[in-house]
């Protein structure tokens, strides 16, 4: 008998959700707990913000077009994800806009700090 895919079962005969990393990774997933979501949404805008950040020292890009390049990304990346890949209802966690916008300043506020960190370290005497 093989197990089911999204869920464990136990012994007694429940089931167990598979854990957020599971669920973030996994296309189509339910999230029963709203605020486990915005989490992984929150998170994985901070992860997309720090790479970027050393993406734009190395190439070297500055100035406007770093940043509306940044927006693009997180915003688009992000979108592509919840409507997509999870393909979750945005009326259910207040709309697009509100998944969109979640965490964002605070992954700007990363980005710009990994950005001008790299950039200055490897392009300035």
């Amino acid at each position: 008998m093989s197990k089911p895919r999204n869920a464990e079962k136990l012994s007694n005969g429940s089931k167990t959700e598979p854990s957020v990393w599971v669920r973030a990774i996994t296309a189509n997933s339910e999230w029963p707990d709203k605020e486990e979501f915005l989490d992984v949404i929150y998170w994985s805008r901070q992860v997309i913000g720090i790479i970027v950040g050393i993406a734009w020292g190395l190439l070297p890009l500055k100035g406007f077009l770093g940043l509306l390049l940044f927006v693009l990304v997180n915003a688009g990346s992000l979108y592509v994800y919840f409507s997509s890949f999870q393909q979750v209802d945005e009326e259910e966690f207040g709309g697009a806009w509100e998944l969109t916008k979640e965490g964002f300043m605070t992954s700007f506020a990363g980005f710009l700090v990994t950005w001008i960190i790299i950039y200055s370290g490897l392009h300035f005497d």
